[in-house]
């Protein structure tokens, strides 16, 4: 079976005073439909440009990376972005939620992309809400919210259109312990289901709830292991100067 997503040789750099900088180099990856992947590291690994380049967010880097099937390096920037679109949910470290909506206004802005009908929509967003336990807050403003909530509705964003693929930097970041639980219970519900999740965190627990985890530093991917399995340490290719 096609993977559901494969890396070649994929590399990332940027331009400095000081000469070329390479965020990401010789990524080979390769995830199965279904499977649930932590990637682990400390800051400045690449974790999260990996993860922006997964979700078509990032195009400027070198090598070959397919979704689904689709040869993600030779698409035009708007076919890119309507598979985004279609398949991909995104928890952001940051949470971009749109200051100018309300709640309820930003959990529909993901179902607004799938072209259903108006009442259909407004039934999951008040399901979502439910669900997160921010029916209170549902005609709020982001900035009228804690950091804490702010993260929930931007996981509940993130999964209201049921995406084929989950990613999530540091998701539970700036949840109390309970709701951090939570949310990984419920990642665990929606992989058995069926979806595909990759996670960036720093947290020993969470990332146990994950197939196996991808270790990373310095923009290399070091090494990987299945869960409940001792960290095996990986082969680095020799460094380019």
């Amino acid at each position: 079976m096609e993977p559901f997503i494969t890396m070649r040789n994929l590399e990332k750099c940027v331009k400095t005073k000081a000469g070329p900088l390479y965020l990401l180099r010789q990524i080979q990856l390769e995830i199965q439909e279904g499977e649930f992947v932590t990637v682990m590291g400390p800051s400045g690994a690449g974790k999260t440009t990996l993860l922006n380049i997964l979700g078509l967010y990032d195009r400027d880097w070198e090598g070959e990376y397919a979704l689904l099937g689709n040869a993600v390096h030779r698409l035009a920037p708007k076919e890119s972005a309507a598979l985004n679109k279609r398949y991909v949910g995104f928890v952001f470290q940051q949470f971009h939620l749109l200051d100018d909506l309300t709640v309820a206004e930003n959990l529909d802005i993901p179902l607004s992309y799938r072209n259903l009908p108006r009442a259909e929509r407004q039934a999951l967003v008040a399901d979502t809400l439910d669900r997160f336990g921010i029916v209170g807050k549902k005609d709020l403003y982001p900035t009228q919210l804690s950091g804490g909530q702010q993260q929930l509705v931007a996981v509940a964003r993130a999964l209201i259109a049921k995406p084929a693929l989950l990613l999530a930097d540091e998701p539970t970041g700036n949840l109390h312990t309970d709701q951090g639980f939570q949310i990984m219970e419920l990642f665990r519900k929606l992989n058995q289901e069926g979806m595909t999740i990759v996670q960036v965190t720093h947290n020993e627990a969470w990332a146990a709830y994950g197939h196996r985890t991808l270790r990373m530093r310095d923009g290399w991917m070091e090494a990987s292991r299945g869960s409940g399995e001792p960290l095996q340490t990986a082969a680095r290719p020799t460094r380019n100067p």
